[in-house]
């Protein structure tokens, strides 16, 4: 069982108790510890209302899991020079991409389920057909404007999901398991 699948589980424990049999408290102990952005990320995804609890959350992890990000994003953006920023409307097109870049790639990171199959990969239940929107891989395609940004897109989903995987390694590191 991986860390989030533990870190779920203790979201939805009827106690905290730390014994042999219980490891709740731990968990939510560890992945607080483990620091970094990773531990906001495995808030904002698991803990406020994304998968188990939709009728509660706090947008408030989700601002501030925004501002972190896309302020991440801009720096990598500009270590990478991914725009020539010579002159003032280049450094606000600059600014635009990173912005619109950290937005879609958190949000299809947070949620990149396919909306028609909802990430089965199956059209209809009763028919079996393959879900054309998806091609039967379950996962929405990201919506933006052209390749360029796409590929940015991309390549910071697959940031986010290293930072998730680090943070949780450290974290099952400081469970000792």
């Amino acid at each position: 069982m991986g860390f989030a699948e533990h870190y779920i589980a203790s979201l939805s424990s009827q106690n905290l108790r730390g014994d042999a049999h219980h490891h709740s408290l731990d968990v939510l102990a560890a992945a607080a510890l483990a620091g970094d952005m990773g531990a906001l990320l495995c808030r904002v995804k698991y803990a406020d209302g994304s998968i188990s609890r939709l009728f509660e959350g706090n947008a408030g992890n989700l601002a501030q899991l925004l501002r972190a990000w896309t302020a991440a994003v801009t720096e990598k953006g500009r270590a990478r020079r991914w725009v020539k920023a010579n002159t003032a409307w280049d450094a606000q097109a600059a600014n635009t991409l990173y912005r619109r870049v950290a937005e879609a790639s958190l949000a299809h990171w947070l949620d990149s389920k396919c909306k028609t199959c909802h990430g089965t990969g199956v059209e209809a239940a009763g028919v079996h057909a393959i879900c054309k929107a998806c091609s039967g891989s379950g996962e929405a395609a990201i919506n933006c404007s052209g390749g360029f940004e796409l590929e940015r897109i991309k390549d910071m989903v697959s940031e986010l999901e290293s930072i998730f995987q680090s943070h949780g390694a450290r974290a099952m590191r400081r469970l000792g398991r």
